[in-house]
């Protein structure tokens, strides 16, 4: 490891746009990605702003550490799916589930109710075809001005973020999988 010296002169130039709603995605192949977005719910309630959290692939019954704790804080996080696409039954009730969700997801956001709205795991739906890209990019772009959307998935379409104001991709370096770990409780859930 290179030893720094931390840095202390530090010149600040200060943006002087327009505070206004941001499109944040999180994508990549590694871990973090829904953690991340978690984060920023966290943050804007904890200064009260209201927040609303739909998950495209969790099941409406789902009780994840993250529901758990956004539950008690009194944070709104809905699912909106059946599972992993692997363990469905039926992937045309997926789908079905997904536009239904995304019914419920665009209102949200459309409303200007809420100053964050979370999209977990839309880049599935959108990239299996069950959610029409354009609708969604219409709506990030026609919300108001004050709304902030973060989203969340793999292989994020390239048009999404073309609209997005910040984008982290999350490189996967290394997994405990890959070294026969099985997901832990309060880590992957």
């Amino acid at each position: 490891m290179q030893i720094e010296q931390p840095p202390v002169d530090r010149v600040r130039q200060k943006p002087e746009g327009e505070r206004r709603g941001l499109i944040l995605i999180n994508t990549g192949n590694g871990k973090g990605k829904s953690t991340a977005a978690f984060g920023l719910a966290l943050r804007a309630h904890g200064r009260g702003k209201p927040v609303k959290i739909f998950q495209f692939v969790k099941v409406p019954s789902a009780r994840f550490g993250e529901h758990r704790t956004f539950e008690k804080l009194g944070v709104p996080i809905e699912g909106l799916g059946d599972g992993f696409s692997w363990k469905s039954r039926d992937l045309e009730h997926s789908a079905e589930l997904a536009r239904q969700g995304w019914a419920k997801a665009r209102e949200a956001i459309l409303g200007g109710e809420f100053f964050l709205v979370v999209l977990d795991e839309i880049t599935y739906p959108l990239i299996y075809g069950w959610l029409p890209l354009d609708e969604v990019l219409d709506c990030l772009r026609q919300r108001p001005a004050h709304v902030h959307v973060a989203l969340t998935g793999r292989r994020c379409p390239q048009e999404l973020i073309d609209v997005a104001d910040t984008v982290t991709s999350m490189e996967l370096v290394k997994h405990a999988y890959q070294a026969g770990v099985p997901a832990q409780r309060g880590i992957e859930d």
